[in-house]
């Protein structure tokens, strides 16, 4: 049997009427730009409601809304954001775009977000915001995140890029801070197109400002108040996006519903599954494990056609384009821990109940036999 780690064309065949529908009612209008059509307001308008937020801004990818974020809240050279070296690129890739220095933070090791018993010590005179990542769909501790930062007066930028519809007590991501990202990568839970993200709000100068970056730093037709970017959301990402968001919820139970069957399955191996706390609602962007000898295992399930990734195999503070920051191995010990022992596994919505029995028994055969 042949199980992916995502099947992106299972998901399109469900929808496929409604998308082509959509993306033929842009071409025919041949308004593709925003504030050319109606879609990215729309789309803009939805899911800030759906996250429980004032306003969204749409742009080109998870990593430009970052960039966006940060430079409309004045972030930028000599300053410090603490972040997770535990991550995708994009999140400390957009920090020293701003200009600023990525200063990471070790993790939890039972969720893989930062831990915030580690980020007041990291604080300096520099420090001009703390941004955890919401991993794999769980969020992070964010009264604890948010505690520390109102002692310090700082702001707290959530990268919910992972993790949308993930709720922490009730409330959404990106309605847990000042501001938050999300990204609309092929592979997310709410999947674009292409390329697509967006800034989430209350603090409407926030919005205003990276509505004008986005734009080149237009406040009116060619008139440019400041140097800005061109990282625009186009019509055809937003009309798909629109189509796809009444489904997201369901999407997600089925994520959930897998990943409880895992755990189930999983329950007395000697192996790390995802803990989610109850005040947390996890969407499970990825279903990771935790297992020594990792490699092998992956080995063990590429040869029998079930996909798997590794999500990190380096952390960011030892990526070679951060060598200048300082940081070496055993500097950062849960993280580096982590990186050499997490694999994902299948949890995509469309996953048959057939499929995941085969990943369940591949995997509990492999570790029966180390054990």
């Amino acid at each position: 049997m042949n199980v992916p780690l995502v099947d992106l064309h299972a998901q399109y065949t469900t929808i496929r009427d409604d998308l082509q529908q959509a993306v033929l009612r842009v071409l025919d209008s041949q308004k593709f730009i925003s504030g050319q059509g109606p879609d990215v307001a729309k789309l803009e308008e939805a899911i800030a409601a759906y996250c429980g937020v004032k306003r969204g801004c749409a742009l080109s990818s998870g990593s430009d809304a970052i960039l966006m974020m940060l430079h409309a809240a004045g972030i930028g050279p000599g300053d410090e954001v603490i972040t997770t070296p535990f991550t995708f690129f994009g999140t400390a890739g957009a920090i020293a775009r701003a200009g600023a220095k990525p200063v990471f933070c070790d993790i939890d090791p039972k969720t893989y977000n930062v831990d915030p018993a580690r980020i007041e010590p990291l604080i300096t005179p520099r420090t001009r915001a703390i941004m955890p990542v919401h991993i794999f769909g769980q969020c992070a501790e964010m009264d604890e995140i948010n505690a520390i930062a109102a002692r310090h007066r700082l702001p707290v930028f959530e990268d919910a890029a992972q993790a949308i519809g993930s709720a922490y007590r009730g409330r959404k991501s990106c309605a847990l801070s000042k501001a938050g990202i999300l990204s609309f990568y092929p592979t997310k839970n709410l999947s674009g197109i292409g390329e697509g993200g967006m800034l989430l709000t209350d603090d409407e100068a926030l919005a205003a400002r990276a509505d004008r970056l986005r734009n080149h730093g237009q406040s009116g037709t060619y008139l440019h108040d400041e140097i800005g970017w061109n990282c625009r959301l186009n019509a055809i990402q937003a009309a798909g996006l629109l189509v796809r968001l009444p489904h997201l919820d369901r999407w997600n139970g089925l994520r959930r519903a897998h990943a409880d069957r895992y755990n189930q399955a999983f329950a007395g191996y000697p192996m790390q599954v995802p803990v989610a706390e109850p005040h947390q609602h996890h969407t499970y962007h990825l279903y990771v494990i935790g297992v020594d000898e990792r490699d092998a295992l992956q080995q063990h399930l590429k040869a029998r056609s079930v996909g798997c990734g590794v999500y990190y195999p380096l952390p960011l503070h030892l990526q070679p384009c951060f060598g200048l920051l300082g940081y070496k191995p055993g500097d950062l010990l849960v993280a580096e821990r982590a990186s050499r022992r997490v694999l994902a596994l299948p949890v995509f919505p469309e996953l048959t109940e057939e499929q995941q029995e085969y990943v369940i028994q591949c995997v509990t055969q492999w570790i029966t036999k180390q054990g």
